[in-house]
């Protein structure tokens, strides 16, 4: 390819869409995000390099420097999930302040004026007015816009999981890569963290710190000794159900202390994967959650990838939100490799 390219990743996190831009072959010049706990992994594990800067009081001309000389500037990130959720769509009235996020995306775009756009996201976020505006904006600046309903498993990613990927260009219209997968080839639980060794509830293992889970109560190992694979808290003895799971509120959320089930995809992981009570984060077998390494991979991350300095303890709530956070490393891949075989049609 004769032309220079150059990525700046915002919200970037700890580095899930980074290092799948750069497994596919994109290179990333730098991701910005206000979590600090996220430089160690972003520089550690990718060639790019971490800025400590909130979105709201970055502008073009600060992205400027990553872009200077460049044939393809290239500006992607997936800005913080949570207002656009299900669940927060609820409380709708009390979140516009938090949607400046993609308005400040919206505005770094027009003052930056990147060739090439990518914005991930929550499919909830389809429904607000938000997110029209922002293509209608996009249009406006001469890009062609498309956006995606992805459902992750029909790209080996071993999750229920289903995203929204909007991918903008000033050249033509980018179209998203056929998928891979089919439900006789999806990745699931089994092939994804079978191979790691056995772990008692709050043990960590001696060769990976990461494959560390978190410690269960007497009630909650009693309960997730009741729990089966694909079960929920109705398969258990009347004496271990919460009161509040028999309230009519409760009665909507059965898979709150579920195992997973080995040959079926994982739920989506989210930042309190490792708590049993947090969702269907149980491991299919063992008597615990599953570990922080395996919610990494079944984020896709490498097995090899820190999160944390080894000079630093591996704290739950820290690393979880890290990887639950992140946007799964195959997703980036998919999003990077539609941009280069558009980039590829220019040539």
């Amino acid at each position: 390819m004769n032309k220079s390219i150059s990525t700046v990743d915002l919200f970037c996190g700890a580095g899930g869409l980074t290092h799948g831009f750069e497994q596919a072959g994109l290179p990333v010049k730098a991701g910005y995000d206000i979590d600090r706990a996220c430089k160690f992994p972003y520089e550690y594990n990718n060639r790019a390099k971490f800025v400590l800067q909130d979105v709201e009081n970055i502008s073009g001309s600060d992205l400027a420097e990553h872009f200077y000389g460049i044939s393809i500037k290239i500006l992607v990130g997936c800005a913080p999930c949570q207002p656009f959720s299900s669940y927060s769509r609820r409380y709708e009235k009390n979140l516009n302040s938090k949607w400046k996020l993609l308005q400040d995306f919206s505005r770094i775009v027009k003052q930056c004026d990147p060739d090439i756009i990518s914005m991930e996201n929550v499919l909830h976020l389809k429904h607000h007015s938000v997110f029209n505006e922002f293509i209608t904006h996009l249009i406006s600046l001469n890009y062609y816009v498309n956006s995606y309903e992805v459902n992750c498993l029909e790209y080996g990613i071993p999750q229920s999981r289903k995203r929204l990927v909007l991918l903008a260009s000033k050249f033509s219209k980018i179209d998203l890569v056929p998928p891979t997968h089919n439900p006789n080839n999806y990745q699931t639980v089994r092939k994804t963290i079978a191979h790691l060794e056995p772990l008692l509830a709050g043990n960590s293992s001696q060769v990976d710190r990461l494959h560390k889970c978190s410690k269960l109560s007497e009630l909650n190992l009693h309960r997730i000794r009741a729990s089966k694979p694909g079960g929920t808290w109705r398969d258990w003895p009347q004496d271990l159900i919460a009161e509040c799971h028999l309230k009519t509120s409760g009665k909507t959320y059965p898979a709150v202390y579920g195992r997973m089930e080995w040959d079926q995809p994982s739920p989506t992981i989210t930042t309190q994967c490792f708590g049993f009570g947090n969702g269907r984060f149980g491991h299919p077998e063992q008597d615990r959650a599953i570990s922080l390494r395996e919610a990494a991979l079944l984020q896709t991350f490498p097995a090899t990838y820190q999160f944390v300095s080894p000079d630093q303890p591996v704290v739950f709530d820290v690393v979880g939100r890290l990887i639950g956070n992140a946007v799964p490393v195959k997703l980036g891949t998919v999003i990077a490799r539609s941009i280069l075989e558009h980039i590829e049609q220019l040539n």
